[in-house]
């Protein structure tokens, strides 16, 4: 099995790509079949496909899973074979040569919300992971899926506040045949905790079903699902305007997304869905 280019240096990943038109696809590792859509998708956009596989650091918190996030490098390139032209594996030494930054990103307001809130400087360690990410391989196109809807909100901002010649292509969330969004996280669950981590995408069908009613009605309709599954620790239930991903209104009428988070055993999931408030 040849599979992909496997590069670990800044220099030689720009000097492979060279006068190509690359769509970017970057990850922390772990693939699953969410990843394997954002590649399908990219390799319809661009003749190049990079994937970039580098557990950032600078994302995770002092009392995260960062030493325990799930890495497996050689499944990885397995699953990538056939799919992918370069996975870009750097090192942090590699993409820190000097440390831990001293410049970096940060995502203003909405990066301290949600996520944000419970994830202290996540989204600035992403978000300058990501910048650093685009300026090494330039791509025409880098594609991130809708189930991290903040991070996609945060990235486009990003790239429109500092005008990098880059497309953010989203991609719709990609599902177990349960409904559970597919997530690197899931890894941590066992039976019992997989079965139950489903009532956050029932939550998430029953927020819609109840979106004429009003906010009200689409919270209390996801809140009455998550009551029901004593392995699901809610963090938070959010309805946001996908313009400016602040929190609407009670009096607010159309397009919106429902934000969730919630512990389920040792994983903590997120998941997301839009709706229309009328």
């Amino acid at each position: 099995m040849s599979g992909p280019v496997v590069v670990e240096t800044v220099a030689d990943l720009r000097a492979a790509l060279d006068g190509r038109t690359v769509a970017l696809v970057p990850t922390l590792g772990a693939l699953h079949d969410g990843h394997l859509a954002l590649v399908e998708r990219a390799r319809e956009l661009a003749d190049t496909v990079v994937v970039s596989i580098f557990v950032n650091p600078l994302q995770f918190g002092p009392n995260e899973d960062l030493d325990s996030y799930p890495r497996d490098l050689d499944g990885d390139l397995e699953l990538l074979d056939g799919r992918t032209d370069f996975v870009f594996a750097p090192t942090v030494a590699e993409m820190y040569p000097n440390g831990p930054a001293q410049t970096t990103v940060a995502g203003g307001p909405v990066a301290a919300l949600y996520e944000g809130r419970s994830r202290p400087g996540h989204f600035n360690g992403m978000l300058t992971v990501v910048a650093k990410l685009l300026d090494i391989v330039r791509p025409a196109h880098v594609l991130f899926g809708q189930k991290d809807a903040q991070q996609l909100f945060l990235v486009q901002r990003m790239v429109a506040d500092l005008n990098i010649a880059t497309e953010v292509v989203p991609v719709e969330t990609v599902r177990a045949a349960d409904g559970l969004a597919l997530s690197s996280r899931n890894r941590y669950l066992d039976p019992r905790e997989r079965r139950a981590a489903v009532a956050l995408s029932r939550a998430l069908e029953a927020a819609t079903s109840a979106s004429d009613r009003g906010i009200d009605a689409v919270i209390a309709a996801a809140q009455s699902v998550l009551m029901d599954e004593d392995l699901v620790k809610l963090d938070y239930l959010k309805v946001v305007n996908p313009r400016t991903f602040l929190p609407v209104d009670d009096d607010y009428r159309g397009p919106a997304r429902v934000l969730i988070a919630a512990k389920v055993g040792p994983a903590r999931l997120i998941d997301n869905d839009a709706i229309y408030l009328n």
